[in-house]
């Protein structure tokens, strides 16, 4: 008797975090300086660290002490050099502090997946507040060539001002200094996720808040 076909898989695009690291693929550097501002699972952290090489570094931030864990197995499962990765248990809005000031306008790529951690509490995930200063620490230290990504959820209250917030930040960026791209699946419903991506091409002036006044 002939086996069953199996069923075709069902085409489809790559999701916005895959569309990050395709972005990302093609601009990092061999040993690049990397920094996950949320580490959640770890699969972010997973493709930074395959960008380091001998020679780059990846930091990788988390406030809970779980996500921080999964981080470090998954990296040490895949054989990720425990001298090519340092895991912080802080909020990404302390980013300016606990990253090595000499790294400062040198880092290659800093990368946001932004709402809970999969599987965990959903009262734990990310505020617009944080975030956005983290966004202002990021902008300041990366180099020109580096590049910012964001993945923003606003399918849940606090992920859709987030995601809001993030909008108006991104399209603040001076022109001169950033080339600022967006990409969101257009005919799903339920509040799709949304990809930013800002490439650095200039040096940093001050970047108002989105709540700054006239």
């Amino acid at each position: 008797m002939a086996p069953k076909p199996r069923p075709a898989k069902t085409p489809r695009l790559p999701s916005a975090v895959e569309w990050a690291h395709l972005i990302l693929s093609r601009h990092l550097p061999a040993h690049a300086l990397v920094v996950d501002a949320t580490a959640g699972n770890g699969h972010d952290s997973l493709f930074l660290a395959s960008h380091t090489g001998l020679h780059g570094h990846l930091f990788a931030f988390d406030i809970q002490p779980a996500a921080l864990e999964r981080t470090r197995q998954v990296l040490l499962d895949q054989a990720v050099d425990p001298d090519r990765f340092t895991l912080i248990h802080s909020c990404h809005t302390f980013l300016d502090r606990l990253l090595p000031a000499e790294y400062r306008g040198h880092l290659d790529a800093i990368l946001f997946n932004l709402g809970y951690l999969p599987g965990a509490s959903k009262q734990h995930t990310t505020q617009p507040a944080s975030t956005l200063h983290a966004l202002q620490t990021a902008a300041e230290w990366l180099k020109i060539g580096g590049l910012l990504s964001v993945v923003a959820y606003p399918g849940h209250a606090t992920g859709s001002e987030e995601a809001a917030q993030v909008a108006e930040w991104m399209l603040r960026l001076p022109s001169e200094t950033f080339e600022v791209q967006t990409l969101q699946a257009a005919n799903r419903k339920n509040s799709p996720p949304q990809l930013w991506v800002a490439l650095k091409i200039g040096a940093t002036p001050p970047i108002p808040s989105p709540n700054a006044t006239a």
